[in-house]
């Protein structure tokens, strides 16, 4: 498994957030338009509007396959769900996964709690004859039943 992304599939995340970007930008300059010629009524409405519409709705329309289109850059075809196979998404999966697994280490690291470190301790029990329950080794007396050990 690659522990790296590839080229191609970095190129594509890029690619995608360009187009959404240009989205925007053609989305949010409608608004920008319609403030500036706002009571302007020497000028072609019917032209202004459409040319407002066209932004609107193709900024919409990059926005939305730009985002497509770096979800399948971030993930991989398979990753994504664009193609079915388990084994290929696990395997483009697989950085975002060790870095989950990193994030998760550095928290427990920070908080000071230690998983699966050093020798397992053994534990000494001491069942008592007249209840079952398992006590502690420097037990007197059940913590059940209360009947000596």
């Amino acid at each position: 498994m690659s522990r790296q992304i590839s080229g191609p599939r970095r190129a594509t995340y890029y690619v995608g957030g360009i187009l959404m970007l240009v989205g925007a930008i053609s989305f949010g300059s409608t608004f920008v338009s319609f403030a500036m010629h706002f009571g302007d009524f020497d000028m072609d409405g019917a032209a202004f509007g459409k040319s407002m519409m066209l932004r609107a709705f193709g900024g919409i329309v990059l926005i939305i396959v730009g985002g497509a289109i770096r979800g399948i850059g971030a993930a991989g075809l398979a990753g994504s769900g664009a193609v079915l196979d388990p084994e290929q998404a696990r395997e483009e999966l697989e950085p975002y996964s060790r870095m989950a697994g990193g994030i998760v280490k550095d928290a427990l690291d920070e908080a000071d709690i230690h998983l699966g470190r050093g020798p397992p301790q053994k534990v000494v029990m001491i069942k008592c004859p007249s209840c079952g329950k398992l006590n502690e080794e420097d037990s007197k007396y059940c913590q059940e039943c209360g009947r000596s050990l």
